[in-house]
């Protein structure tokens, strides 16, 4: 059953991006759902001071499960090592941003939190300071000890899942394997079933290569690799179809019988997915044992302490959280 009130941890990302301003932006308007930052206080009081935000500050207590209030904010405390400045990125803040990932993960799991919603991060900068980190997907997996997650962005209706993450495009046909396809559309019925309440999903498969390998002379992973995927999960009663050309996957007439289509790799479905919705759009990890939700965008340096990012992806990673918690995905008893 779900909670009443679902809890809700946010991790505001790079600090010196719009993560923080986002947190205070959204942090403006009521929601039903009690909304807590992990982060340094004295961040988020700076970066209201330039936004010109007002914002009241509570320490977290475990205890206490309140809807949030405009203009207060419950705050998971974390110390920063130095001072940040916008826009300027800085190794040493590494560690903190992994830190409150790790401590975010491990609340929900211990069920303290309902669901968690990731900020944007810097990937270079945490690996500049020496750790792997090549996304938010495969790190919570890791931590989470979870096989095959899914990278599932939402825009309305339109459902984009990835079959492989954040890997140079060099590297994609040799790290797609028929067993490992398998898996990941399994946990894609199942999220779809089990977080969005779809009885019987309907999942549309791109192909690789140009026209899904052209039986074989534009190449042979379509027929020997992503076919006998599909064909064993439609022997055991799923609905999925493919592997169908990924130029035509995203036509009407292909998406009016779809509930998620599951493309090849990063940039093969998620252009298509961003100018549907980009700025509202929302990421989703399946497979894990915790909701986690999160922004469409990246930490859009420039832009931070400045006033002119766009809160509406933020807005709608919790309106989903908070939707998906509702349903009784929730791990807090």
């Amino acid at each position: 059953m779900a909670p009443p009130t679902p809890r809700i941890i946010l991790s505001p990302g790079e600090p010196a991006g719009i993560g923080p301003d986002l947190c205070i932006q959204i942090a403006q308007s009521p929601w039903p759902a009690q909304l807590i930052v992990a982060a340094d206080p004295h961040l988020l009081e700076e970066r209201s001071r330039l936004l010109g935000l007002h914002l009241k500050l509570h320490s977290f207590d475990s205890e206490q499960v309140t809807p949030h209030r405009p203009g207060h904010l419950f705050v998971q405390e974390f110390n920063l090592p130095g001072e940040v400045r916008c826009g300027e990125l800085d190794p040493g803040n590494a560690r903190y941003v992994l830190d409150i990932l790790r401590d975010a993960v491990r609340g929900c799991v211990d069920g303290l939190y309902d669901a968690l919603v990731t900020g944007p991060v810097q990937k270079s900068i945490l690996n500049e300071a020496g750790f792997e980190f090549s996304g938010h997907t495969e790190y919570l997996a890791e931590l989470t000890g979870t096989d095959a997650p899914v990278m599932l962005l939402t825009a309305g209706e339109l459902r984009v899942a990835l079959a492989t993450t954040h890997l140079p495009l060099s590297q994609v046909s040799a790290s797609l394997t028929t067993d490992g396809l398998l898996r990941s559309l399994k946990n894609l019925h199942r999220g779809l079933q089990r977080q969005f309440g779809i009885a019987a999903p309907r999942i549309l498969v791109c192909g690789l290569n140009p026209h899904a390998g052209e039986q074989g002379h534009l190449g042979h992973e379509d027929e020997e690799v992503i076919a006998p995927a599909i064909e064993k999960l439609r022997t055991q009663g799923l609905e999925v179809v493919g592997p169908v050309p990924a130029d035509t996957a995203f036509t009407p007439t292909h998406l009016r019988d779809t509930d998620a289509v599951m493309a090849m790799y990063h940039d093969q479905g998620l252009p298509v997915l961003k100018y549907a919705g980009f700025g509202r759009a929302v990421n989703v990890t399946l497979g894990l044992p915790i909701i986690r939700t999160s922004v469409d965008h990246g930490t859009a340096l420039t832009l931070a302490g400045s006033g002119r990012a766009d809160p509406g992806s933020l807005r709608s990673a919790i309106s989903l959280a908070t939707e998906l918690v509702s349903r009784g995905a929730s791990v807090r008893q």
